[in-house]
C-alpha cells in the first residue's frame, strides 16, 4: 500500500505548475510574476498537525508574532519593530523615503519608530489594515437631532469576539466568517488584505477554517499565511471546546516573483521532511490573551532557509 504523500508536497506541486504554466504579467510592484487564478490545498491539523513548510525554514515565532498583533487591532509597526519583526517595515520606509527623500536604512527607521513617539505616529503607522477591520471594523450612527446625518461611533464592530460567540453558540451556523475588506477604507490602507476572509465550519465535534486569499507570494507570503491561518484555528477550537479539524486554503491569484527563480530551483530539489507539532500550552481567558510563550513547535527538522527579496 503506498504512503500518504507529505502534506507539503500539494504546496510544491502548485509552485511547480505556477512557474511552469503560469501567465508571465506586469504587477503593482513591476517586478513581474508568473500567476495562476484559484488553487485550493488543505491540510489536517488534528494531532496537533501544522502546515509548516520543511523545505525551507520559516520563521513560525515571526508568523505568530503578527496573528497576536493583528488580534490586538494595533496599525503601528512599533509594537513588531520593538520585537524584531520586520515583515511590515518595508512599506512605510518606503513610504518615508519618498515623501522625506531622506536615505535612511531599515534599522535606523526601524530605531526612530522605537524611540520618537511622534515619529512612530506620523511614519509607523499602516492605516485602517487587518487587525483595525477585525476588531474594530468602524460603524456609524444617527446624530441625534439631525436630518439624517451620521458620525462615526467610538466603538467599531469586533468581528473576532462575535465568531467566537457563535461558534460557542450556534456551531451550525453558515455565518462564521471574518473580512478585513473594507472597501471604504482601502485607501487609507499601506497594503490591501491579500489573506483577506476567513470562514469556519464545525462538524463532529471539529473546527476547521478556510482562508480565502485574494493574492498570494507564493515564494514567500505562503509559508507564513498557511501556518498563521493554522494558528488562529487551534487558538479558535480551544476557546470553544472543539477539536481540531482542517484548513482549507483557497488562493485568488497564486503567483511567483520572476526574481525569486534561484528560491524555486532550489526549492523544487528538496525533500519534505518530517511532521511537525504546534502545542498551547495554555488556555488563556480569551481569544486575546494568547502570548508568544504560549506556542511551542516540536518535531521541525526543515532545510535551510532560502533568501529572496519582498516586492513592495
Amino acid at each position: 500500500m503506498a504512503a500518504e504523500p507529505h502534506y507539503e508536497q500539494q504546496y510544491l506541486d502548485l509552485l511547480r505548475d505556477v512557474w511552469d504554466r503560469g501567465d508571465e504579467r506586469v504587477d503593482r510592484t513591476g517586478v513581474g510574476t508568473r500567476s495562476l487564478f484559484g488553487p485550493t490545498l488543505r491540510f489536517s491539523l488534528a494531532d496537533d498537525a501544522i502546515p509548516l513548510l520543511t523545505t525551507k525554514r520559516v520563521a513560525w515565532k515571526t508568523a505568530a508574532r503578527e496573528m497576536l498583533w493583528f488580534l490586538t487591532g494595533d496599525t503601528n509597526i512599533r509594537a513588531l519593530v520593538e520585537q524584531k519583526v520586520h515583515i511590515w517595515t518595508d512599506w512605510p520606509l518606503a513610504r518615508y523615503r519618498a515623501e522625506t527623500g531622506e536615505a535612511i536604512d531599515r534599522d535606523g527607521f526601524e530605531r526612530r519608530v522605537i524611540e520618537d513617539d511622534a515619529f512612530a505616529a506620523r511614519w509607523g503607522d499602516l492605516g485602517p489594515v487587518y487587525g483595525k477591520q477585525w476588531v474594530d471594523w468602524p460603524r456609524y450612527e444617527p446624530i441625534e437631532g439631525s436630518d439624517g446625518l451620521y458620525r462615526k461611533a467610538e466603538r467599531g464592530i469586533d468581528q473576532i469576539s462575535a465568531l467566537v460567540h457563535g461558534l460557542r453558540t450556534n456551531p451550525g451556523s453558515r455565518r462564521h466568517l471574518f473580512t478585513g475588506w473594507n472597501v471604504a477604507e482601502l485607501d487609507g490602507m499601506a497594503l490591501p488584505p491579500c489573506h483577506m476572509t476567513y470562514q469556519f465550519h464545525v462538524a463532529g465535534g471539529r473546527l476547521s477554517g478556510m482562508l480565502w486569499q485574494r493574492s498570494c507570494d507564493l515564494g514567500l507570503g505562503f509559508a507564513f499565511n498557511a501556518f498563521s491561518a493554522a494558528l488562529l484555528v487551534r487558538m479558535l477550537a480551544q476557546q470553544c471546546d472543539l477539536e481540531p479539524g482542517e484548513l482549507v486554503w483557497s488562493g485568488g491569484d497564486a503567483h511567483i516573483y520572476l526574481n525569486h527563480a534561484h528560491l524555486v530551483a532550489e526549492q523544487l530539489t528538496r525533500t519534505p521532511r518530517g511532521a511537525p507539532k504546534l502545542r498551547i500550552g495554555r488556555r488563556p481567558a480569551s481569544i486575546f490573551d494568547y502570548g508568544i510563550e504560549d506556542f511551542t513547535v516540536e518535531e521541525y527538522d526543515p532545510h535551510p532557509a532560502i533568501a529572496a527579496p519582498v516586492a513592495v
